[in-house]
């Protein structure tokens, strides 16, 4: 019989075999930031290179403070990884600031990823920051 936990050893077991950092793991497996918000001051998408897709939602308040983000994903562990560190880093955060983070600070965030897998993170990194500057421009700031 086949648990859910032995799968859950086993997906961890393989990503770090490829070169997942621990953080990236458990990104992936808790996928703690996916989904959508229902009231979302922007809702923006961007198709990756590979094909990957990515549809953030993004809710800010008046001071224009990050409240919430959440990402759809369709897409692979480095994809899923790095929108969640994305998440953890933006949140809280001022539009401002958040549009500072870049592709070294989710790859720090995320302690390793493949190789292979770090136009991932650019793309998280990107679908954040077109989703803000949509914001931007929407509401003329």
């Amino acid at each position: 019989m086949v648990t859910e936990i032995t799968i859950s050893n086993a997906e961890r077991k393989m990503l770090s075999e490829a070169g997942y950092g621990e953080s990236a793991i458990n990104y992936y497996l808790e996928k703690k930031y996916m989904g959508i918000i229902e009231n979302a001051d922007i809702i923006s998408q961007k198709i990756g290179s590979c094909g990957d897709i990515m549809k953030v939602y993004i809710k800010i308040d008046d001071n224009n403070l990050i409240n919430d983000v959440r990402y759809e994903i369709t897409g692979c562990a480095g994809a899923i990884s790095a929108a969640m560190a994305v998440v953890d880093l933006v949140r809280g955060k001022t539009i401002e600031d958040a549009l500072k983070i870049n592709d070294g600070d989710i790859f720090n965030a995320l302690e390793n990823i493949p190789e292979k897998k770090h136009h991932c993170i650019q793309l998280a990194v990107k679908t954040m920051h077109k989703g803000i500057k949509e914001y931007k421009i929407e509401k003329v700031l």
